[in-house]
């Protein structure tokens, strides 16, 4: 079972695992402290000879400073020194490191000491004359133990930070400052506006708002407000009755009473028709939504979160967007930096989604690393998860992407399809050119118009669109 050594001993943490007797040639690190200078050689000898590294301290006050120097997995004291005695060893080591683990040794007369001092936090102890056998025993199973410990405190920790922040990868500086802001909004209800650019993962953020918050037992309700037909956006967002407008022909309950107790995630809300914004900006100041075709209000208990690709500032001051709408959903803006101003993220990212597309683990050449690094990436995250995919499924299937499994265009060639050199004389057919590439999509993903839209980097409905406009036909096993 591994082990990490005291951050004083950090260097070595690598090298520390489990000690048996098969195998003893990487040793747990055991501080001995002991005022018998017999005991002190005896207890040197048989922890040695059992196979760990020993180090000796005369005295409660040179045990400290052994200890402040180079730390320790586990610390051996006697309770009754002179100088600084060993309780008040005990509570300085733990108040350094409260995960070190000690063991005590006590004589007949002080067993109250140690009942004292396992109160404080000591693993175990042990009563003199020592019997060295017991004592073997006990500090293999308080070093496995404290190891453990620090396994399960590892994998809580990891899981945690999955659930937070759920498929964000972020090691820049700027990621974890989004990070951060997630940790201080995720326990409150403001309203928060996610700008960035298309493709920076703004629902990312938006979901681990939620899965971080005090609503995360509540319903998640993405919404894309580009996507909403403009004549049915109150509809959809508010709701509406029975009969209201020709082919209502039941009750509907809008998207702000499905996230009742939970959180909205309204994107892109600068596609929302003037029409529609006075109505958004009522329900948010009153938190009451009113269905289309009803004369009674309904509360509603929802966290907007709003996103945005677009300069939403700029669209007020050409008047299609409220000014008061923007103030009451940018109450906290958060702002997500484009991919090319976080390089050092890309590599990391990469590497995980070839992963998962291959279903083990990938990593990248030196080559592929730098063409990925040195591309300006107009489509952010979404765009370089096209790229991986690709690799991955048009690649050589190896454990290792190499530079030429990428795009042309991304080391240093043309795009495929491109003319070679120049531009040619009679132009190009760009609809055919499109046309090529989306049955080409189509036929690798199966007729799956959406798997195909990732593909090609454009949405499912832009997909349709062009589907329609070049008279594509779809393969029988397709989605529909």
């Amino acid at each position: 079972m591994a082990r990490t050594i005291h951050p004083a001993r950090a260097g070595a943490a690598s090298r520390v695992r489990r000690v048996d007797d098969a195998d003893r040639t990487e040793r747990a690190h055991i501080l001995v402290v002991e005022d018998d200078a017999a005991l002190r050689r005896i207890a040197e000898y048989r922890l040695k000879e059992a196979g760990y590294t020993v180090c000796l301290a005369r005295d409660g006050a040179e045990g400290l400073t052994v200890f402040d120097k180079i730390g320790a997995d586990l610390v051996l004291t006697d309770i009754r020194m002179p100088g600084l005695d060993g309780e008040a060893l005990v509570d300085a080591i733990l108040e350094r490191s409260p995960s070190t683990p000690i063991i005590v040794m006590t004589g007949h007369g002080t067993v109250e000491s140690a009942v004292r001092a396992m109160r404080r936090g000591v693993a175990d102890y042990l009563t003199k004359p020592l019997s060295w056998d017991e004592t073997l025993l006990v500090v293999q199973r308080v070093l496995d133990s404290a190891a453990l410990r620090r396994d399960n405190a590892h994998l809580r920790t990891a899981l945690e930070r999955r659930v937070r922040f759920e498929g964000i990868i972020g090691e820049s500086e700027t990621m974890q400052g989004v990070f951060r802001a997630i940790d201080r909004l995720g326990g409150v209800a403001t309203t928060v506006l996610i700008q960035g650019e298309s493709g920076t993962g703004k629902e990312l953020v938006a979901r681990a708002l939620h899965v971080h918050g005090p609503r995360r037992n509540g319903p998640f309700v993405p919404v894309n407000c580009g996507a909403l037909p403009k004549h049915l956006v109150e509809s959809e967002l508010f709701g509406h009755e029975r009969g209201a407008f020709t082919g209502a022909e039941r009750r509907h309950r809008g998207y702000f009473e499905q996230a009742e107790g939970g959180t909205l995630f309204l994107d892109e809300i600068g596609e929302i028709p003037a029409h529609a914004q006075a109505t958004l900006l009522r329900v948010l100041s009153e938190r009451r939504v009113r269905r289309v075709g009803s004369e009674e209000d309904a509360p509603v208990d929802v966290r907007v979160v709003a996103a945005t690709n677009r300069d939403l500032e700029a669209a007020v001051q050409d008047g299609d967007f409220r000014e008061d709408l923007y103030f009451r959903v940018a109450v906290v803006p958060l702002r997500l930096p484009p991919l090319r101003e976080r390089r050092n993220d890309i590599v990391p990212i990469a590497t995980a989604f070839a992963s998962r597309f291959a279903a083990r683990a990938v990593e990248l050449s030196r080559g592929a690393a730098r063409a990925l690094r040195e591309h300006t990436w107009p489509g952010n995250v979404r765009e370089l998860e096209n790229v991986m995919e690709r690799a991955v499924v048009l690649g050589a299937g190896g454990d290792v992407i190499q530079a030429d499994e990428l795009p042309p265009e991304l080391v240093g060639g043309e795009p495929v399809e491109a003319p070679a050199t120049g531009f040619p004389e009679d132009g190009v057919d760009l609809a055919k050119i499109e046309s090529v590439w989306i049955r080409r999509a189509l036929a690798h993903c199966r007729g799956n118009r959406t798997h195909a839209a990732r593909l090609l980097g454009i949405t499912r409905q832009t997909l349709l669109y062009r589907i329609q406009k070049h008279g594509i036909d779809i393969p029988p096993e397709g989605d529909a």
